[in-house]
């Protein structure tokens, strides 16, 4: 098994678990149980779980968040693939909003070489986007949240409230056709709906999991969305509740 897939494995196993030995860990994976040690210091290191003598413990809680390191190692081709999607369907010239998360990061490094004005909503967006040649980049105020560097409070959605935007590219923690789309964080829930109000057009990014999974803040109902890029696994009743509402759903 390759290193990336035994890590992969190894974190959805002890998220799944609540915590699993060295040797649970060791029989699942077909690695040795010192392989199995350095890979628990090495995600220890990450943030993505505890390691304790013996064995390794999930540091995320019924309806917590994962961690930012945690979210950016999973299903990173199909976050990809949803940006470059994402990136179609912004012309040259435009203004766009993007918001925090790993997708909305790869959206953000998908526009890099494009010539817009960009505001990013979170320092890794910012980051990634400091050296672009052609694109502006705006910076809004507020509070950077750890590890997840989103900028959220009154500075940021005062930041908001000052422009229009000509998109709006927004992540999620979850989205259905039910429950609208949700956030962990009733502060980055606040921006979001901020973000809605400043922008001609809402597009949303959602990996087909999201689909199944309600938050505890709510954002929007679907109709606030003008569109939706998913990936292929999204459940057809859902995608089909959310484009008879109105909204264009794209998959990859």
């Amino acid at each position: 098994m390759a290193s990336t897939e035994r890590l992969r494995r190894i974190t959805d196993a002890v998220r799944e678990a609540g915590q699993l030995s060295v040797a649970e860990l060791a029989e699942l994976t077909g690695a040795s149980e010192m392989t199995i040690r350095r890979d628990l210091e090495a995600l220890g290191a990450q943030g993505v779980l505890e390691r304790y003598r013996g064995g390794a413990r999930s540091l995320v809680l019924r309806g917590e968040e994962p961690p930012f390191a945690l979210r950016a190692r999973e299903e990173t081709e199909t976050k990809r693939r949803i940006a470059a999607a994402v990136a179609g369907l912004i012309a040259d010239g435009e203004s766009v909003l993007i918001d925090s998360g790993t997708t909305c990061l790869e959206v953000a490094r998908a526009l890099e070489h494009r010539r817009l004005t960009v505001m990013p909503l979170s320092l890794h967006a910012a980051n990634a986007l400091t050296s672009a040649p052609q694109l502006k980049l705006l910076l809004p105020g507020g509070e950077p949240r750890p590890g997840e560097l989103a900028l959220t409070g009154p500075l940021t959605e005062a930041s908001l409230a000052a422009l229009r935007f000509d998109t709006a590219v927004l992540g999620c923690c979850g989205l259905n056709s039910r429950d609208g789309l949700t956030a962990y964080d009733l502060a980055d829930a606040a921006v979001k709906r901020a973000a809605i109000a400043s922008a001609r057009r809402v597009i949303a990014v959602a990996e087909s999991a999201k689909f199944s999974r309600t938050a505890l803040a709510f954002v929007a109902p679907v109709s606030a969305l003008d569109a939706i890029v998913t990936d292929e696994g999204a459940p057809e009743e859902e995608t089909g509740a959310m484009a008879a509402a109105g909204v264009v759903v794209r998959t990859v």
